[in-house]
């Protein structure tokens, strides 16, 4: 196996070059790599966007246009780890924009279905809390959320 860690495939119908370049705009340290496209007697036209590789967050991907066989679900998300309450409105914004849709206690879909989890690095402490009573505080507060409020979250912990 290659040392250099796994390389995250997602596939789309045809937005699979869109898809790479609305990531990279969205992440920092992020790059368009090499794109494949159908050779002649392929299932789709000749020159179509086959491959996309991009890089978003320093994290590798590949999008594929493969046609409409497979949608994405929650059953996978990528979770985006927030320093402050900037950032979780940042990502939040970006990826829920144009079609996005807000989901619960965090969650949401970006336009082309992709699952996230826009949360506090903090969260883990905030609901695993040793102390069941801040715990639960805090995961009555995240329950009634869709965008997390790291200030409310807090708030609720420390029973204010």
């Amino acid at each position: 196996m290659a040392t250099d860690g796994f390389t995250t495939c997602l596939w789309f119908d045809n937005e699979a070059e869109e898809a790479a370049h609305y990531y990279v705009s969205v992440f920092k340290n992020s790059s368009v790599g090499k794109v494949a496209r159908y050779p002649e007697g392929a299932p789709r036209p000749a020159g179509t966007v086959l491959t996309v590789e991009f890089t978003a967050n320093g994290q590798k991907f590949v999008a594929l246009n493969g046609g409409p066989e497979f949608k994405f679900n929650e059953a996978i998300s990528f979770q985006i780890f927030c320093e402050n309450q900037e950032e979780i409105d940042h990502y939040w914004t970006k990826l829920t924009e144009n079609g996005g849709e807000p989901g619960p206690c965090g969650w949401l879909k970006d336009r082309y279905g992709v699952s996230w989890q826009v949360i506090p690095d903090r969260l883990d402490d905030l609901v695993g809390d040793p102390d069941p009573a801040k715990a639960q505080r805090a995961m009555t507060a995240m329950l009634s959320m869709h965008k997390l409020d790291i200030a409310a979250l807090e708030k609720a912990h420390a029973g204010e």
